[in-house]
């Protein structure tokens, strides 16, 4: 029943959700300097030409009447065409898609890998070494933005070093460094939430029972304290993984990765409307489908708040 009620309401609120994304950008992308029909044709075009192509592309059309086209055509999974190469919308972002989600999974695991060990570390050794450490992992990796990691990193193991390639995705190494950039600020995140949440876990009156009643240490970690400090955590994480997609489009940009970030850029510039609007419904959509999945997984990580609803 929670699980059906919480389907329900967030089916409905995504819908409101995308309607208004998609719509928030396409009224601003209108409010932008720049035309379509300029980056196609050029400024020296011929009158008739540049009128021919935008009756062709629809952009003489008043706004209300675009606008109505683009949410129509959303309904029936048509996002239409790029206003610059003819391709599919759709055809697009799934191209591309591919390579974004391959990175944000990478850059995932591997600050789940480093963030939440050294998060239950620095909680179970509080004010020793391994809290130190935790804490300057911690703060060099919110204090360096991926457009400052980036270059760095390239300069360290693609210039000097020669370990990694510069960019791309033609090689499996390719992801390497662009990965370790988006996972930076991620695995900073994780290792404080983890350990704030490991800390309160511990002060729990039943873990405190727990180790009045002579149960071991690993089992009340793992037990009892892991379990109750697992919430917070996804809940970071899930919010943390929409915002790769994010961080993505600078670090895609930054190493000439062909994701989603890098089209949705190119769009921008080019001002591929279509593009641009599919690429942030996407994104959104994607923010959408992941709180969900959180909200679904919340009655199983702690079942007092299935019995409370």
């Amino acid at each position: 029943m929670f699980e059906l009620r919480i389907l329900v309401s967030r089916l409905a609120g995504a819908a409101g959700v995308a309607l208004g994304v998609s719509s928030m950008v396409f009224l601003l992308l209108h409010c932008v300097p720049g035309d379509p029909v300029d980056v196609m044709l050029g400024e020296y075009a011929a009158a008739a030409d540049r009128l021919a192509l935008r009756n062709r592309l629809g952009l003489d059309l008043p706004l209300l009447e675009q606008w109505w086209h683009f949410v129509r055509g959303v309904l029936h999974g048509d996002l239409g065409v790029s206003l610059v190469s003819g391709v599919p919308v759709l055809e697009l972002l799934s191209a591309h898609f591919v390579y974004t989600a391959l990175l944000a999974v990478a850059a995932l695991l591997l600050a789940v890998a480093v963030g939440v060990p050294l998060g239950v570390l620095a909680a179970l050794r509080v004010g020793r070494a391994w809290d130190s450490v935790a804490s300057v992992v911690a703060v060099l990796g919110m204090s360096l933005p991926s457009f400052v990691l980036g270059p760095l990193l390239i300069i360290a193991f693609a210039v000097q070093l020669r370990w990694l390639p510069v960019g791309g995705a033609e090689h499996g190494a390719g992801l390497v460094l662009p990965a370790v950039t988006l996972a930076s600020g991620l695995a900073a995140v994780l290792t404080r939430m983890t350990r704030a949440a490991m800390l309160d876990a511990l002060r729990l009156p039943h873990v405190q029972a727990a180790r009045a009643r002579g149960l071991g240490e690993r089992a009340v970690v793992l037990g009892h304290v892991c379990r109750n400090a697992a919430l917070p955590v996804v809940t970071v994480l899930a919010l943390q993984l929409g915002a790769l997609l994010g961080g993505a489009v600078v670090t895609e940009t930054v190493f000439n990765w062909p994701g989603l970030g890098q089209l949705l850029v190119d769009a921008i510039a080019r001002r591929d409307y279509p593009v641009v609007q599919g690429a942030v419904l996407l994104i959104a959509l994607t923010y959408i489908v992941l709180n969900t999945l959180v909200d679904f997984a919340y009655p199983r990580l702690d079942p007092r708040i299935a019995s409370a609803s």
